[in-house]
C-alpha cells in the first residue's frame, strides 16, 4: 500500500494579495461570525480542509519574509546545498551579513515554481515524443 501523498505549497501574500473585497471569500465561524478573508487565504483553507478530510494531518508553519538559505531550501524541499548553487549562479537574489546569506522567501518560491515548471515541460515534450503503442 501507498502511503499518503505529499502536497506541500507555500502560500505567500504579497502587500496588494492581504486585501480583502466586500461579500468576497470568508470564513464563518461556530458562532455565524463571517470574517472575510484575501482569496490567496481562502485556497490556502481549500488546501487545508481538502487534506484533512482525506485524514492526513496538515502543518501550518509560518516562515519569516528573508530566512537564511539553509531555512529556505528547508521550507521548498530541497537540499541546501541545490538552493545555495543557484544562489551563487544568480538565480536568485540575496544579500550576506557576517555570518549568514539571507534570501526572500517570494524569491525563492518564484524560483522554485519557475523551476517545476521547467521540469514539466521537459516531461510533457519527452512524452508527446513517444511513439503510441498500436495494439
Amino acid at each position: 500500500m501507498l502511503g499518503p501523498t505529499r502536497d506541500a505549497r507555500i502560500y505567500l501574500l504579497d502587500g496588494d494579495e492581504r486585501q480583502v473585497t466586500p461579500g468576497g471569500p470568508a470564513i464563518i465561524g461556530p458562532d455565524g461570525k463571517r470574517e472575510e478573508v484575501p482569496p490567496m487565504v481562502y485556497r490556502a483553507l481549500e488546501h487545508v480542509l481538502k487534506a484533512m478530510r482525506a485524514g492526513q494531518a496538515v502543518k501550518v508553519t509560518p516562515f519569516r519574509p528573508e530566512l537564511p538559505i539553509d531555512e529556505a531550501a528547508y521550507a521548498i524541499g530541497v537540499r541546501s546545498d541545490v538552493l545555495r548553487k543557484h544562489v551563487a549562479a544568480g538565480e536568485i537574489p540575496f544579500r550576506s551579513t557576517e555570518y549568514v546569506d539571507w534570501v526572500r522567501l517570494a524569491d525563492v518560491i518564484r524560483w522554485d515554481n519557475a523551476r517545476h515548471e521547467r521540469q514539466r515541460a521537459a516531461l510533457d515534450e519527452m512524452l508527446a515524443d513517444e511513439p503510441e503503442d498500436e495494439a
